[in-house]
């Protein structure tokens, strides 16, 4: 049977209304249980606390501040407030199996603790611009019920000596203090291999605590997301510093199709002609096709249709390919 001890600590955890070390106690018991061989105990205690778990419905499983960044974090984090989940984003069946796993660990951590095992937290999103990280990142904050904190880089990088890393500092001890989802996007700006020509020292020196500050446990279990468009770029000692390095791909043709049908609704879609869709739409990333469909369903509603006709999306589609071929110095004539 459980000690006295634990008794009192779950009281204590209970009165001060820490939901989440109340059931790290709970389960540290029921691992007590399961060692002197008393199973059924144990898969009761478990089974009380999953049900607890799903009766706080959207609730996080520690207290999570809401307040945004001041002082000196006031202009390093950006927070934003996720506004979508993972189902509503497109993934490759392998992308998606990786975040489920991510969802389960971080949800169930304190299982993992008791275990002497930790979630994994620090991730690498690697892909070509467009391809759905950012959007991803925010769904992801989504699923765990997290506030999303975006680290921005102009503000963290400067020329004085010392000044990055100490920002850099400030950011990480966020993570410890108050749990969310911190993402360094174009993180090839902070990673990028020390033996890189165009390199100063003092970008060295801000990889290095990067390294460093990457190693430092964190109760908090915060999730530190990094996303490059350029991973080859990134220095080879990051490549252990990370739990999950996934990689997004340009949409393949069933992707094509569930982006824009996703981006239509509520519009009505019915006879769209999807295999010259799909054609026109190849080379186009998850933005620019969500960016089309939205525009065609603006055109329909302009044109008082409640219906999105091929053509809409055909023309829509080809001026995000024209739009494309301007910033790549293509210069012929937009449609």
């Amino acid at each position: 049977m459980s000690n006295t001890k634990q008794i009192l600590s779950m009281l204590r955890s209970r009165a001060e209304g820490d939901e989440d070390q109340f059931l790290a106690i709970a389960l540290q018991v029921a691992a007590s249980e399961a060692r002197q061989g008393h199973r059924t105990n144990a898969d009761q205690l478990r089974a009380a606390v999953e049900k607890l778990r799903q009766a706080g419905g959207d609730k996080p499983s520690v207290h999570v501040s809401l307040a945004r960044p001041r002082g000196d974090l006031e202009g390093l984090l950006d927070l934003r407030e996720p506004g979508l989940r993972l189902s509503r984003v497109v993934l490759a069946d392998d992308l998606r199996a990786k975040l489920d796993r991510v969802v389960l660990q971080q949800e169930r951590r304190t299982w993992l603790r008791e275990g002497n095992r930790l979630p994994s937290r620090r991730l690498l999103f690697a892909g070509p611009p467009g391809s759905g990280k950012t959007m991803t990142a925010e769904a992801l904050a989504g699923e765990l019920h997290l506030p999303f904190l975006v680290v921005r880089l102009e503000a963290l990088i400067t020329r004085y000596m010392g000044e990055t890393s100490a920002k850099l500092r400030l950011v990480f001890d966020e993570t410890i203090r108050r749990r969310g989802v911190y993402l360094f996007d174009e993180f090839d700006a902070v990673g990028g291999k020390r033996t890189a020509t165009n390199d100063v020292g003092e970008m060295r020196r801000v990889l290095n605590s990067f390294l460093q500050f990457m190693e430092e446990p964190a109760s908090t279990d915060s999730v530190i997301l990094a996303a490059t468009n350029h991973p080859e770029l990134l220095d080879p000692a990051l490549q252990r510093r990370f739990d999950e390095v996934l990689r997004f791909d340009m949409p393949s043709p069933d992707e094509i199709r569930e982006v824009i049908q996703s981006h239509l609704r509520p519009m009505k879609a019915p006879r769209i002609a999807w295999e010259q869709i799909i054609e026109v739409g190849k080379g186009l990333s998850q933005a620019e096709l969500a960016r089309a469909a939205d525009e065609a369903a603006k055109a329909a509603l302009l044109s008082e249709r409640d219906t999105v006709r091929t053509e809409d999306l055909i023309l829509e589609l080809h001026a995000r390919h024209d739009m494309r071929d301007v910033f790549n110095g293509d210069h012929k004539v937009v449609r």
